[in-house]
């Protein structure tokens, strides 16, 4: 397993809650082990009081993305820095569940967590990966969506650094706001510059009275 696909835990975690919405999907225990996708061990570990924990590390995660969307780079790392410090993690080389074909194992990064509980593992998972993508691909690849109200965190992987939207959906929903108010624009101006040709001819035939 690559190190970049754990940044896909911050993602989800701090996506869980659409603050501009007023919606939180991080309510229970079964939330909680949601988050931990095909890593069904780790979320077994998971208990009520994780949904408290879960929501401290989140806002802090975010804190991470506004800092980055912000365009202050000092700021973002600082704030992984302190959850790095607090959520440490052992790299270990891997090769379960992952063989070429003639067997052997296909040794990759595996990020081996050793948790007091469910927060403390996806937290420092999250904070590494998260970390990973930064240092790789650069702080102006973490976003938050343009599409008001969404605010979704996501993780830039275009290769112009283009990318302004969580999801498709969100950049069509932006699109199609864009051109209708373009459309309402152009409107106003033609209904404008009508009223004003309408003066002017008023205007114009009473001077010839």
């Amino acid at each position: 397993m690559e190190l970049a696909y754990y940044s896909d835990y911050a993602v989800r975690l701090v996506n869980s809650e659409e603050p501009a919405r007023g919606k939180d999907s991080l309510t229970s225990v079964e939330a909680v082990r949601e988050l931990f996708g095909a890593n069904q061990s780790a979320a077994r570990r998971a208990t009520d009081a994780d949904v408290t924990r879960f929501r401290s590390v989140r806002a802090r995660l975010r804190s991470v993305f506004e800092a980055a969307d912000k365009g202050d780079e000092t700021l973002a790392v600082d704030l992984l820095n302190s959850l790095l410090l607090e959520f440490p993690v052992s790299p270990q080389i891997s090769g379960h569940d992952h063989r070429d074909d003639d067997g052997r194992p296909l040794w990759h990064m595996h990020l081996a967590d050793h948790p007091s509980n469910a927060t403390s593992g996806f937290a420092a998972i999250a904070a590494m990966g998260l970390a990973f993508h930064l240092t790789e691909y650069g702080v102006d690849r973490l976003g938050l969506c343009e599409a008001a109200p969404c605010r979704n965190a996501y993780l830039d992987t275009s290769t112009n650094r283009s990318r302004r939207y969580c999801s498709d959906r969100c950049a069509t929903r932006a699109n199609v706001a864009a051109y209708r108010a373009r459309k309402r624009l152009e409107a106003d101006r033609s209904g404008s510059t009508g009223l004003a040709a309408d003066s002017t001819q008023r205007a114009s035939a009473n001077g010839e009275r």
